[in-house]
């Protein structure tokens, strides 16, 4: 689940009547009802509960700006609905209904959100939800996200490491966000409902579009998933050489470990970092300005007094490099960390100094990567191109952050080097690994979401935090792991496509099959035919074509049974028509033909041969001519009407079948009757009124159109108010009130649901 705030309503764009229902939106007045009883509950006493991560990395997570819940993206001045939230089920099942209502009593949720540690201990502290929705409720963060989580976070909520996701990476939604983003700049502009039937149409069509692509998706899934990655995850097993049992074993105890220790950074020590770190990356670059004046200066044989001039610059840099240093050892105390006592007290302070700025690459990295993230893949996917504007807000984003990212990174390293150099092994703490410098490499180190060990290690160190091949043997375990529940899970979702193919399929005979489906015989016979070809594209290895073949018979078979018989359907068969050709052979002559019994001839048809005539010539008879063209055909068309022919008996209604003659118009004119005033068509109206091509004037559109609407008074039309082309006028050009009051008083629009009005363009442009 994931909101977008891009999906928003200018409030200038107004409302129209409601028109229609919404398959996949939840109502309005349901939504309001959980949203007050939500700030009900916050604001309740907090109950105890037990944690399942320390709450200090929590309180990190929530400086994402999802978990700010004062915090607003639209101006709410300007927009009336600020952002829609989406939620996507992998088993297809719509969230218009309680989604517990149609599981199981043992089955589990599983929600994957960008916050999703926030959400669930916002569940666990109040009674926003009942315990027996909760307890079968577990979260997760999506996988773009996770990475922007603390190390003790992601073992609890990671995807790629919780226990059952497979290899489910939460970003549906930004799939679905992308296939709407062509939608964006039209909901700005339109009714409010209209934006609802906007997003509500068009995520049918891609329901419609995925559920017959699902096919091909579990054939990626298979391919891209399971056979690749769980072939690499089984390589890198096979070359670790650890028995399974261990590794596991180790993964334990790693988890325990981490979840357990002091793995958080002061708070006290985040602020002086980060100021120490700023001043570090503008000295490091008013060092590279001097050199670069060194040189340039040196090339162009400056006076005497410029060396003088620089040398003393370079003094000035180097004290305040010496302070800088300083200032990182004042940063933090002995004294609060006594299980680091006995241990060398400057192997100490470089160690915690390590601990600290690596939370601070970590902080800046993950800054970079939302960066990155947000150039590369914009609002729509990769193949979507940025705006100029955000583009460059972009590129300044990242050259901000990478000088003070690449000077901690060096900092970290050094601090690496210099603990390795000072290193005893009988202080069992196991050392820091030096971070890549490139922003790609960073990215995929998992060394980068671990913190820095500081407690030292009773007895041996173990072996995940010693040993580099037990390490990648967790990473490829857990793999291999998540590859085994996808092709569970992929195998559930083929069973559920096969009996969903078989249940359609077996409706969809059955209905042919049925005469009160008679009306619908068309779009069901054109459906029939589409859905049978669909068993080539759903079958794969998990379910072979011949499964899909015996779904196809055992639907026939039940219709057959539920319909008692053969199809009891009737189809209006158009007859064809025949051609009578009689039979020639011992006839020379032409059949006489009486004068008095021939047929009467039009004259359009006259007309008609007297051109063909024309343009043949007279056929004339040439002795001389020994062409041999053939035996003479004699042909009767007979033609006959088809039984059972449809035939459209609407008529209609025109007062004058005649065609008018505009030189014979004279002015008409309808009396006020029932409110409605007089209408009059003066000749000209009636002129216009009978061409095919003149444009309308704004007489013939007020008065068709009140005509129009009397004579189709019904329930429906009562609630319309029918305005005219002169009212728009009127207001744009501040006529007095009373003027418009005559105009439109006698609609009685304050009563109307509907409000219909004409818009007239004159001159050339017409209607």
């Amino acid at each position: 689940m994931d909101g977008n705030f891009h999906h928003r309503h200018r409030r200038a764009a107004g409302d129209c009547p409601n028109f229609y229902d919404p398959t996949y939106f939840l109502p309005k007045s349901f939504v309001d009802a959980i949203g007050h009883h939500i700030d009900t509950q916050r604001k309740r006493p907090v109950k105890s509960h037990v944690p399942l991560i320390p709450n200090k990395a929590v309180d990190q997570c929530d400086a994402y700006e999802a978990a700010d819940g004062k915090k607003q993206k639209a101006a709410m001045d300007s927009f009336d609905d600020t952002a829609i939230m989406a939620l996507i089920s992998e088993v297809f099942s719509s969230f218009t209904s309680p989604l517990l209502s149609f599981l199981l009593p043992e089955a589990t949720v599983i929600a994957l959100y960008d916050i999703g540690c926030v959400l669930a201990r916002t569940l666990s502290k109040y009674d926003i939800l009942p315990i027996s929705i909760t307890s079968h409720l577990r979260f997760a963060t999506t996988a773009m996200h996770a990475y922007g989580h603390k190390w003790a976070c992601q073992l609890i909520y990671n995807p790629q490491i919780c226990v059952g996701l497979g290899l489910s990476d939460g970003e549906g939604t930004e799939r679905l966000w992308s296939c709407l983003v062509q939608l964006i700049g039209v909901e700005h502009t339109s009714s409010r409902q209209h934006c609802l039937w906007l997003i509500d149409r068009q995520a049918v069509a891609i329901a419609s579009e995925m559920r017959i692509d699902l096919g091909d998706w579990i054939k990626r899934r298979l391919r891209r998933g399971i056979k690749e990655q769980g072939s690499a995850a089984q390589d890198a097993l096979d070359r670790c050489g650890v028995p399974i049992e261990e590794l596991q074993s180790e993964w334990l105890q790693q988890r325990h470990s981490q979840l357990s220790i002091r793995a958080h950074a002061p708070a006290r020590l985040k602020k002086e970092l980060d100021t120490v770190l700023a001043l570090q990356a503008d000295l490091d670059t008013s060092d590279k300005a001097l050199q670069t004046a060194r040189t340039m200066l040196e090339k162009d044989m400056a006076s005497d007094d410029t060396p003088e001039a620089l040398e003393s610059l370079e003094r000035g840099h180097d004290r305040l490099m010496n302070k800088v240093e300083a200032l990182y050892s004042s940063l933090n105390v002995h004294d609060r960390f006594p299980e680091l006592h006995g241990i060398n007290l400057e192997f100490v302070r470089i160690l915690l100094m390590a601990r600290d700025l690596k939370m601070n690459v970590h902080k800046h990295a993950i800054a970079s990567f939302f960066e990155w993230d947000k150039l590369d893949r914009a609002v729509g996917g990769i193949q979507q191109v940025l705006g100029t504007k955000l583009h460059q807000q972009t590129c300044k984003a990242i050259s901000k952050c990478q000088p003070a990212l690449m000077t901690a990174i060096r900092r970290f390293n050094s601090y690496c080097e210099r603990l390795n150099s000072l290193y005893d092994t009988s202080w069992g703490i196991p050392l820091p690994a030096p971070l890549p410098t490139k922003l790609a490499e960073l990215c995929s180190d998992p060394g980068l979401m671990e913190d820095v060990w500081i407690t030292p290690s009773l007895g041996e160190v173990p072996r995940w935090l010693d040993d580099t091949s037990i390490r990648d043997g967790i990473r490829a375990l857990l793999k291999h792991d998540r590859c085994r529940e996808e092709q569970v899970q992929l195998g559930v979702e083929v069973d559920n496509l096969c009996r969903f193919f078989g249940n359609e399929l077996a409706a969809l005979e059955l209905a042919l099959w049925s005469p009160k489906s008679e009306p619908f015989a068309v779009p069901l016979q054109q459906r029939h035919p589409n859905f049978i070809r669909l068993q080539t594209r759903w079958s794969n290895c998990l379910a072979s074509s011949v499964r899909f073949t015996n779904k196809v018979s055992k639907a026939v078979a039940i219709a057959t049974t539920l319909s008692g018989g053969s199809p009891n359907m009737m189809f209006h068969w158009i007859n064809a028509s025949t051609l009578v050709v009689p039979d020639s052979v011992g006839s020379d002559e032409l059949p006489i033909v009486d004068p008095d019994h021939c047929p009467q001839v039009d004259s359009e048809q006259a007309a008609l041969a007297n051109v063909l005539e024309g343009e043949m010539g007279a056929l004339e008879l040439d002795d001389n001519d020994s062409t041999n063209y053939g035996c003479k055909v004699n042909a009767m068309i007979c033609w006959n009407l088809p039984d059972n022919l449809l035939v459209d008996d609407f008529c209609v209604p025109s007062q004058e079948p005649d065609i008018l003659d505009p030189a014979k118009n004279f002015a008409r004119i309808r009396p006020s009757h029932d409110g409605i005033p007089r209408l009059l068509f003066e000749p000209k109206d009636i002129g216009i009124l009978s061409s095919p091509t003149a444009c309308l004037n704004d007489i013939c559109i007020n008065n068709c159109a009140i005509l129009l609407w009397c004579s189709q008074l019904n329930t429906s039309t009562t609630q319309c108010a029918m305005l005219s082309t002169h009212d728009l006028p009127h207001i744009h050009y501040n006529a007095p009130d009373d003027i418009i009051w005559r105009h439109t008083s006698w609609i009685r629009y304050w009563e109307k649901d509907i409000w219909v009005l004409p818009i007239h363009h004159p001159s050339c442009i017409g209607h």
